[in-house]
């Protein structure tokens, strides 16, 4: 009678576990993919030139070996740049007239798949990824896209990139020779507003710096120095906006712009340095591609530059604090075969040494622990050979990777509004230094000093105008 108790016992001890373990099952073991019934995926991205070249190519080696194998055909679209992605994508998650319907995958930033979750229209990933896949991803990256309540998995890491320092580096010798400046002033943001008032005494006039993505200089160096502008909890965010700080931010590029020290023209500050305006700047390093190689003083005169590459300078006295960039890929709400099919997909693209090679000519970087470091770039820059990548791009991606792994890697989490908030830090500070700066150019024409005509605006009061309306215009986007 035991025996036999004991053999029941058992085997309803199996039952339960074959029961407990279907329950528990993921998606991903009991979804089928077969070329017999295939899946069709559509992706819509942003990347143009070289980058876009890259992902075509990327797209059909998938649907020529593992979808082809698996049943899996994907279409990967390209529309436009980054707003213009987000502007479609919203306008189809939004159903507007006209619009197209939602792709499968979509290349997006925190904020654009924080509208499109709020639709209810953003999948979970979590179920179609084990727990040491996920590991193999650099935390920061998979902790950009826990931005839900519950913390799932929404949008899946592809590509980031860094903020960089390039300097033409022609130009800066024939200065540092005259004046004995070193590039290790450049390493602080106060000494490279020093550096730049020298550069425009020596140089008779000429400005020296001019950055992209003012809302990072505002957001990563307030985190540095200590303070998060956009401190989010449960969805709910609240602005932190730190006089002290502020004014530091205000003495390092509203004042040495209106001085002339620093000063935009094109879109891009790249643009500025072909033309010779600017002899440095900050972008990101996906940029790079586009920095220049010659300047472009005229159209019958120009000259060949060499390049130097730097860590994006940083407040002295602040934390090593770097920005986290770079969109990822989002996957919408459907079924189950079309959402593991989705993470196939994405699994098989940023494969360690696949994600190398897109690195190597897009600029941007790869997004497993594994594939950052300086032996594996500089391996795969060595293999695709000399006409494979451009020289600043070589130069730039083991910069970005010591950055990547020598600091801490931030991007505010998203929240409502926080488009509008961003473009409000982008705004704020630029456009008051570029109108105040032909203020006091016009003062001057008109017969005023130049130190008089500064003076006029490097005020406290200014300051306090501008302070104030900034944190009036950031709390209106709660409203």
């Amino acid at each position: 009678m035991k025996k036999k108790i004991g053999v029941f016992s058992l085997a309803v001890l199996l039952v339960l576990s074959v029961t407990l373990a279907g329950c528990s099952a993921s998606p991903a073991t009991k979804v089928k993919l077969s070329p017999d019934d295939p899946v069709s995926l559509e992706v819509w991205h942003y990347y143009n030139g070289p980058q876009k070249e890259a992902f075509d190519e990327m797209v059909a080696e998938f649907n020529d070996t593992v979808g082809m194998e698996k049943g899996i055909t994907v279409e990967a679209f390209n529309k436009g740049n980054v707003n213009e992605l987000t502007d479609a994508v919203l306008a189809s998650a939004n159903k507007k007239v006209g619009a197209d319907e939602v792709p499968d995958i979509f290349a997006g930033y925190a904020d654009t798949a924080y509208q499109v979750d709020k639709l209810g229209m953003v999948a979970s990933l979590d179920n179609y990824l084990t727990k040491k896949e996920i590991e193999e991803y650099i935390p920061s990256y998979i902790e950009e896209g826990r931005f839900d309540s519950e913390e799932n998995l929404k949008i899946f890491p592809f590509a980031k990139s860094m903020e960089v320092m390039m300097i033409n580096k022609t130009d800066w010798d024939k200065f540092a020779s005259a004046t004995g400046a070193s590039l290790d002033s450049l390493n602080t943001i106060e000494g490279l507003t020093d550096t730049a008032k020298k550069y425009y005494d020596w140089s008779g006039g000429k400005a020296f710096f001019n950055r992209d993505a003012m809302a990072n200089y505002m957001i990563i160096g307030s985190k540095q120095l200590g303070v998060e502008i956009f401190e989010v909890k449960n969805g709910e965010v609240t602005f932190n906006l730190d006089k002290d700080v502020m004014r530091k931010l205000w003495d390092n590029y509203y004042v040495p712009f209106i001085n002339g020290y620093f000063a935009s023209y094109g879109r891009f500050a790249s643009d500025d340095a072909k033309t010779g305006d600017i002899i440095a700047l900050v972008g990101s390093s996906s940029g790079a591609t586009y920095y220049p190689t010659k300047v472009t003083v005229s159209d019958t005169e120009s000259y060949p530059i060499e390049t130097v590459v730097m860590q994006a300078p940083e407040f002295k006295d602040g934390k090593k604090v770097a920005v986290q960039q770079g969109a990822g890929m989002v996957v919408v709400k459907s079924d189950e075969r079309k959402e593991y099919a989705s993470t196939v997909f994405l699994k098989w693209l940023t494969d360690a040494k696949r994600n190398i090679d897109f690195s190597i000519t897009s600029g941007y970087l790869p997004v497993k622990k594994e594939a950052n470091t300086r032996e594996m770039l500089e391996t795969a820059v060595e293999e695709a050979g000399d006409n494979a990548i451009s020289d600043n791009l070589a130069k730039t991606l083991p910069i970005a990777v010591d950055i990547t792994n020598n600091n801490e890697l931030y991007t505010n989490k998203a929240f409502e509004g926080g488009t509008n908030a961003r473009n409000i830090l982008e705004a704020s500070m630029k456009k008051k230094a570029a109108a105040d700066a032909e203020a006091v150019k016009a003062a001057v024409a008109s017969g005023t000093a130049k130190e008089a005509a500064i003076a006029a605006y490097n005020t406290d009061e200014n300051f306090n105008q501008w302070y104030e309306k900034l944190k009036k215009e950031l709390d209106e986007t709660q409203k």
